[in-house]
């Protein structure tokens, strides 16, 4: 319901655009407006400094409880303001006074507006904003402290041997993880943001040089034209800027692990990174991306080499295992060894359901199984699988409810999706795989034949930044072969790329 009201309550009433209006010359209206147009939240925290020698020089140090870091506001702004305060003996003007703030105060980054939309705006994001009486500029402090978990293991791209790191929902974590691995001046950080309501910083970071310079100003342009009120995972963004919102491949990949977002910068790719998400985008993106793991790169390239084939075949056999089943039991019986096939018949002689029923209740009953996994906590998630999975799966083949070898054929299925190292690619197999099994039940492998046919075409006219998804395959480049179905030693690696 939270997703549903950040993207459809564009509409909603806002309040009246203040952005251009200056401030009053007046600390205490100052305060009371701000107070006014948040609602008079209690975490807005305000404290009031005097001058023992001059009652009209006065200020007030405002920032949001939790949001900023109380250390450096009472070390490096109220001290240092209240230690001069107390020196100044002197009278002194406004416009003085003004002068000497920036050597006064001792945060790291120190800057001064005069807008009121930015004074609302760096109180909300954790800076600490110093008012004067008389002046209506504002003095603004970098004391921003996001609460963020710890860099820990990466839960959903795990690896044997590799980087252990993986990102944090922190922005500036992420970027740090990724500049300690990359510590050249061409590697570039744009930052903006997205979302009128949630304000996320948005970072996009590419190597100058490496990086085609149209595809990062075509990102920055899609990302402005995004409209929404709220972003809460990188995947707001991926729906609104991918080239083809029908299409059920992913046309951006996602990771969580700062060694591949480098791998992929050093390519020449672009990051998406998002505020309050641990998943990067990386744009643009093509279908063989999806097949590889960092840990390719970090062992023998014969072993890697034949773990990217397994994945290749494990994904066609994830979408097709359970179609071809089907339709040589339901219309190419004469396709099967007699053998085989007098054991498969006395398996179904006491199934009362079509094959096609059995496939599709037994597909539906993993994918619950799976959800359920998901969704459970993690003390009872593997009793459960453990129950779904071997009890009520024998006790339906000994019920006479399904057949065991359709048990079979959806296993091998379900294990082959966990081969591939994506989840996004995942996904798109196992839609697919639900259409291919309707096929199927109704004209046989023709039918899975004419399918084949419309996915490899519609693959072929996919496209990531006006990058083909389906390239080096359509169109074919020989020379990109390296570092695709297989993977060539890392010298033959390096040598493609000094020959660009």
């Amino acid at each position: 319901m939270r997703q549903k009201y950040l993207l459809k309550s564009s509409n909603r009433e806002k309040t009246p655009d203040c952005s251009a209006a200056p401030l009053y010359d007046d600390v205490n209206k100052n305060i009371e407006r701000l107070l006014n147009e948040l609602g008079n939240s209690s975490d807005i925290s305000f404290r009031m400094v005097e001058s023992p020698y001059q009652k009209t020089l006065k200020a007030a140090v405002i920032h949001v409880d939790g949001l900023a870091d109380e250390n450096i506001i009472n070390e490096n702004i109220m001290t240092p303001l209240i230690q001069w305060l107390k020196e100044s003996n002197q009278v002194v003007t406004v416009k003085e006074i003004e002068e000497q703030i920036p050597q006064i105060l001792t945060v790291s980054q120190l800057t001064i507006k005069e807008n009121w939309h930015e004074f609302v705006s760096a109180v909300l994001t954790g800076d600490t904003v110093i008012l004067l009486n008389g002046s209506s500029k504002i003095f603004i402090g970098n004391t921003k402290k996001l609460q963020s978990r710890a860099v820990t293991e990466p839960t959903s791209q795990t690896v044997v041997r590799g980087p252990k790191d993986s990102f944090t929902e922190n922005l500036r974590t992420n970027t740090s993880l990724i500049r300690a691995r990359i510590q050249d001046s061409n590697l570039r950080l744009d930052s903006m943001k997205i979302g009128s309501v949630t304000q996320t910083d948005i970072g996009i970071m590419y190597i100058q040089g490496n990086a085609d310079e149209r595809i990062v100003e075509e990102i920055k342009e899609r990302l402005k034209e995004i409209k929404v009120d709220g972003v809460l995972e990188s995947n707001y963004i991926e729906e609104f800027i991918r080239d083809d919102r029908t299409t059920i491949f992913p046309l951006l990949l996602n990771t969580e692990r700062p060694d591949a977002v480098v791998g992929n910068l050093l390519e020449g790719r672009i990051a998406i990174i998002v505020q309050g998400t641990p998943f990067v985008l990386i744009a643009p993106a093509i279908f063989s991306q999806f097949f590889q793991s960092p840990e390719d790169y970090y062992q023998n390239y014969y072993i890697s080499s034949f773990l990217r084939i397994l994945r290749f075949g494990s994904f066609f056999l994830s979408m097709y295992a359970s179609a071809i089943y089907l339709a040589l039991i339901t219309h190419h019986q004469g396709l099967i060894p007699n053998t085989l096939m007098v054991s498969l018949m006395a398996q179904r002689e006491r199934v009362p359901f079509p094959a096609i029923v059995e496939m599709i209740v037994m597909e539906l009953a993993f994918e619950m199984l799976r959800e359920a996994g998901i969704r459970m906590p993690r003390a009872i998630g593997p009793a459960v699988s453990i129950v779904g999975a071997l009890i009520l799966g024998q006790a339906a083949v000994e019920a006479g409810f399904v057949s065991a070898a359709v048990v079979i054929i959806v296993a091998i299925s379900a294990i082959s999706n966990f081969t591939l190292p994506s989840t996004s690619i995942v996904n798109a197999a196992r839609g697919f795989r639900f259409i291919l099994i309707l096929i199927s039940a109704f004209i046989g492998l023709y039918g899975i034949l004419l399918m084949t046919l419309c996915i490899w075409l519609h693959i072929s006219s996919l496209r990531s930044f006006g990058i083909p998804y389906f390239s080096p395959f359509a169109p074919f480049d020989f020379k990109e072969q390296k570092d695709t179905l297989v993977r060539f030693s890392l010298p033959s690696l390096l040598k493609k790329h000094q020959n660009k």
